[in-house]
């Protein structure tokens, strides 16, 4: 037959597909094992409950202290401006009871008519009625404006007055935030094995000296309510306006290991586009973190936590260990032992 050949041909290709490797066709399958050194996403988990408290107790914490940062400036101006006035009262008073004398001496005799009309001639009787026109226009001019500061200082009086018990009431809050944020971290502990805080991965003292570049904030001081908005350069999620800004001041601060920020789940601030992951290995997240990865690690926490009122962070975890600005640092674990949840190969920061 004149097809028989391409019919061979075609036959040979079939036979030559079939008899291919087995370990060629299969695609890929995802993973369930831990996340390789290269991994792009360190795969947190932890207590929702936990993390809830932690976002409430702290958010509350860091609106009263930038209340009370409000209000002692406020304090210190008015301060400024009592210390500036208190000497010029004192210099009012001392020249209106000058001119007070003043007016006695040559007030009383000249409001008489018989008084003036014994002046020994015209002249003595116009300067009398000058003198006493001088000495009466002073008088009132010192006594308005010694009124005016009067008035003032007894304003700022009250003014700080105020001022002290609002940082009282912020002190409160602060105190109450303290306890909830200390009292949540222990009740999670309890259900946990018992970490130790290790000074040693807290602080160390090799990290960049440069600081951050502070957020923008309202008038008075507070951080303004933001949304997911951003394009997260990390992943193909979303950031919220000061959790970008935050991850520019950590890179420009000098560290550039592999980030991770957006997550449409999981515990914390990811999904919020408030949360950014940064690997202690150069290589990206995966098993416990030693020598230069855990040294650069415990420095990137060093520098957040020193610059936290500067860029909103509301908490950082690092190595089986969690800092918040209403309680400091404290153990820290999610009870599952792995690098990712024990962040012993990264350092999370949640921003306000």
């Amino acid at each position: 037959m004149t097809r028989s050949p391409w019919i061979a041909a075609v036959v040979c290709a079939l036979l030559a597909l079939t008899a291919a490797p087995a370990s060629a066709s299969p695609k890929p399958q995802p993973s369930t094992k831990q996340p390789s050194p290269r991994a792009t996403v360190a795969v947190e988990t932890g207590s929702d409950a936990l993390s809830e408290q932690l976002e409430v107790a702290n958010k509350a914490y860091i609106d009263a202290q930038n209340q009370l940062a409000a209000s002692q400036t406020r304090q210190a101006l008015v301060q400024a401006e009592q210390a500036e006035l208190e000497p010029r009262y004192q210099r009012l008073v001392e020249a209106t009871r000058t001119v007070t004398v003043a007016a006695y001496q040559y007030g009383g005799g000249l409001r008489d008519a018989a008084t003036l009309l014994d002046s020994p001639s015209p002249g003595v009787f116009a300067d009398r009625v000058s003198l006493l026109e001088l000495v009466a226009r002073r008088q009132s001019a010192q006594l308005q404006e010694l009124t005016s500061v009067r008035a003032t200082l007894e304003a700022n009086k009250a003014t700080i007055d105020t001022e002290v018990r609002r940082q009282q009431d912020q002190l409160a809050v602060m105190a109450q935030q303290k306890a909830a944020v200390e009292k949540a971290l222990a009740e999670a502990l309890n259900r946990e094995s018992q970490p130790i805080l290790d000074p040693a991965t807290t602080t160390s003292v090799k990290t960049p000296l440069v600081n951050a570049q502070p957020a923008p904030r309202r008038p008075d001081g507070s951080w303004p309510p933001e949304t997911c908005g951003l394009h997260d350069p990390t992943t193909s999620g979303c950031l919220t306006p000061r959790t970008e800004h935050a991850l520019e001041q950590v890179k420009l601060a000098g560290f550039e290991h592999h980030v991770s920020c957006f997550r449409p789940s999981g515990p914390y601030e990811h999904p919020k586009g408030r949360a950014c992951d940064f690997a202690a290995d150069p290589k990206g997240f995966g098993g416990v973190a030693t020598g230069a990865a855990k040294e650069y690690g415990t420095e990137l926490a060093t520098w957040l936590v020193r610059n936290a009122p500067a860029l909103g962070v509301m908490y950082v975890i690092w190595y089986r260990q969690i800092w918040t600005p209403a309680a400091g640092w404290h153990p820290y674990s999610s009870g599952q032992g792995d690098p990712s949840s024990d962040h012993t190969n990264h350092v999370h920061m949640s921003i306000y």
